[in-house]
């Protein structure tokens, strides 16, 4: 191996391998390898061709670099730091450590700089393609030919593993489909995995597989090389007509004399005597830990100055288009603020008991329309189901290739994809997304909306067809542990709406939240639209009661379609039994949480100790809301192919059945 040592250049990559080196040793635990293999490509791209300002991470024109490869987060730690994004060396010494800004794999919200959680591979990818949507969508609603407003990159880095993932398919696979030109994927080829070399499991062409997403492919065979990985990125950004992968031909733990290019140096500390042998191989200094020469920060800290000059040619240009397009200008701020426009809800429709049923995906539908109709900023699909998930905006054009105006998300069958590029086109700003499925495919979403979750990002998910009412389908396409599991996910807004009206509601608050996502649980079959007054405040509050007796006998408890059932169930308990049931919807746990404990105390009061709990899923949690007296109606088993009232009714979810097992309760 041999090492250019006088080079400014090479000595900024060196100090940027031998900091990632040492943070690792000092926590004693992390991945060393692939920044050291890394680091040449992603030096050349921050130094050479990123378009940020450090001073503002949040800029909205700001080049976006995705570390979709978590792992390496020492990498993009080491980077923010020299580039002068705040990090002080002391972050880096505390790599790993409680309360750092420099946690084991990169956290949004924790560490100026970066664009968003990564670590399970794959998702970074498809954020970024997230991320390079929204640019064009913005772009194209906002440009003026004289003045363009949005007008960047993004640039995502990847190794084997995230091309492992079926999740990277997915979304390289729409990106190529979707053209988009301004999306950058720097691939870590450097053969190796945790197991050993990677021909133990992935011997495809990857080149060939992405040129056949009509992607354009530039290859670097020594990733030493600045100059040509300097060269492979401007290919990239002329290609723009679609999406560019620069695949870069590393080795990890490169000048490593006993590890590079092995599995021992993916997730270990090289050791202080290997450390010392690779410093040496780098000409830098051998005992000096976490050593950065002046030269380097002044040479990386130069991204001050242009970071400043980028922004204010930027601001000038903004100036200038406030005068000539107030009105668009306005609607840009909204929409990058995140502001939800004035009279965003003003059409919302109110539906009438007299109106007759109607099932709450239909009704969703509805209030989703007249929603979009006045918040511009509202974005959204289906991954293939938008007629059945009631998710297709009227009158509003298709995002596409051609039409990056359009509104309409075809996500095509990638359930996985469409969770995580939603979070991308939120974390880029400028779009409030949400994204259909049938509830019993929630399980093909739920890594991106668990870290979609962690980065408190509120999202939108419509989950429809939500339980074995879905009928003659059966239980392939019957949920029943799905409510239970997304509930289980800590933040993340879960909400069954009774009705139409409590769908309405379900919409209002999950657009009026922005520090959680929200799952809306909707029906298949129609529902009567339920008598009730009084709740817009309280459904809020995730429960509030339908029917009111006083000094009640029981409770009966129940989501989404159980509630009119238990609605009949109470009347018939009253009439024929002399049993006062009052009954209580409660289509959000998690808002019930966090409601005050006098207003708990007065939905579920405590005295009444007889309580029934009814929804058409497993029973698991319920226990907390009925107690040690309760009972549960649930379905802790799959389902069956039949019609949907017939299943229903065979499991037990009929008033009947309710009064008998009410009947049941108050006799023990």
């Amino acid at each position: 191996m041999a090492e250019a040592k006088n080079n400014l250049d090479q000595l900024c990559v060196n100090t940027i391998r031998t900091l990632c080196m040492d943070a690792v040793q000092k926590a004693n635990s992390g991945h060393p390898g692939a920044p050291m293999g890394l680091a040449p490509a992603a030096y050349v791209l921050f130094k050479r061709f990123l378009k940020h300002n450090p001073k503002n991470p949040a800029w909205i024109d700001r080049d976006r670099f995705v570390l979709s490869g978590g792992h390496a987060s020492s990498l993009l730690y080491s980077l923010l730091y020299l580039f002068g994004y705040g990090l002080e060396l002391d972050d880096l010494k505390s790599f790993r450590q409680w309360g750092s800004k420099t946690p084991g794999h990169p956290e949004y919200g924790e560490t100026p700089g970066v664009e968003t959680t990564t670590g399970p591979l794959g998702q970074g990818i498809a954020n970024a393609v997230g991320m390079a949507m929204a640019e064009a969508h913005l772009a194209a609603r906002f440009n003026a030919q004289d003045k363009k407003l949005i007008d960047h990159h993004t640039y995502v880095m990847c190794g084997d593993g995230d091309l492992m993932e079926g999740i990277a398919l997915e979304a390289i696979s729409l990106a190529g489909h979707l053209g988009l030109g301004k999306l950058i994927l720097i691939y870590d080829d450097n053969s190796i995995t945790i197991e050993g070399k990677t021909d133990i499991a992935f011997t495809e062409n990857v080149r060939a597989k992405f040129e056949s997403q009509n992607w354009h492919v530039v290859t670097v065979e020594d990733g030493n090389d600045l100059d040509e990985i300097q060269k492979a990125i401007q290919a990239g950004k002329d290609a723009v007509a679609r999406p560019t992968l620069v695949q870069v031909k590393t080795h990890i733990a490169y000048g490593s004399p006993n590890k590079q290019d092995t599995p021992g140096a993916h997730g270990s500390p090289l050791g202080a005597e290997e450390i010392k042998l690779v410093k040496k191989f780098y000409g830098v200094p051998e005992d000096k830990e976490f050593h950065v020469p002046d030269d380097v920060l002044k040479n990386c800290g130069k991204a001050l100055k242009y970071g400043d000059g980028y922004e204010q040619t930027w601001q000038e240009i903004f100036d200038a288009y406030k005068t000539q397009y107030p009105e668009k200008a306005g609607l840009f701020v909204d929409a990058i603020s995140g502001f939800l426009t004035a009279g965003w809800d003003k059409d919302i429709p109110t539906f009438k008991p007299e109106d007759g049923a109607v099932a709450t995906r239909s009704a969703s539908g509805k209030v989703l329309n007249a929603i979009a109709a006045n918040l511009p900023s509202l974005m959204g699909g289906s991954a293939d189901l938008a007629p059945s998930n009631n998710t297709y905006l009227k009158g509003f054009a298709d995002f596409q290739k051609d039409s990056p105006e359009g509104r309409n998300i075809h996500f095509g069958v990638r359930e996985h994809a469409m969770g995580a590029i939603m979070s991308g086109m939120y974390l880029h700003s400028g779009i409030r997304p949400y994204g259909g499925t049938f509830l019993v495919f929630a399980d093909y979403v739920r890594p991106a909306v668990r870290v979609a979750t962690l980065m408190k990002l509120p999202l939108i998910y419509v989950f429809t067809h939500d339980s074995v009412a879905v009928g003659e389908d059966g239980p392939t396409h019957q949920p029943v542990e799905h409510i239970a599991s997304l509930r289980a996910i800590p933040g993340l807004h879960v909400i069954r709406p009774a009705d139409a009206n409590e769908t309405a509601l379900a919409w209002k608050h999950a657009l009026t939240t922005l520090d959680a996502p929200t799952a809306l649980i909707l029906s298949r079959q129609n529902l009567p639209v339920l008598d009730t007054s009084k709740r817009d405040g309280e459904f809020n509050y995730g429960a509030y009661t339908v029917k009111n007796e006083i000094n009640p006998d029981m409770l009966l408890i129940a989501t989404g379609s159980e509630v009119h059932i238990c609605v009949d169930a109470a009347r018939i308990l009253k009439k024929d039994h002399n049993i006062k049931a009052a009954v209580v919807s409660m289509p959000s746990w998690e808002l019930f949480e966090k409601a005050p404990a006098p207003y708990r105390e007065r939905i579920l009061p405590s005295n009444v100790t007889k309580r029934l709990a009814v929804e058409a899923g497993v029973t698991m949690g319920w226990e907390k809301y009925v107690g040690d007296k309760g009972k549960i109606l649930g379905i802790n088993h799959f389902g069956a192919s039949a019609p949907g009232e017939r299943v229903l009714k065979e499991f037990g979810f009929s008033a009947e059945n309710i009064v008998k097992k009410a009947l049941d309760l108050s006799k023990s």
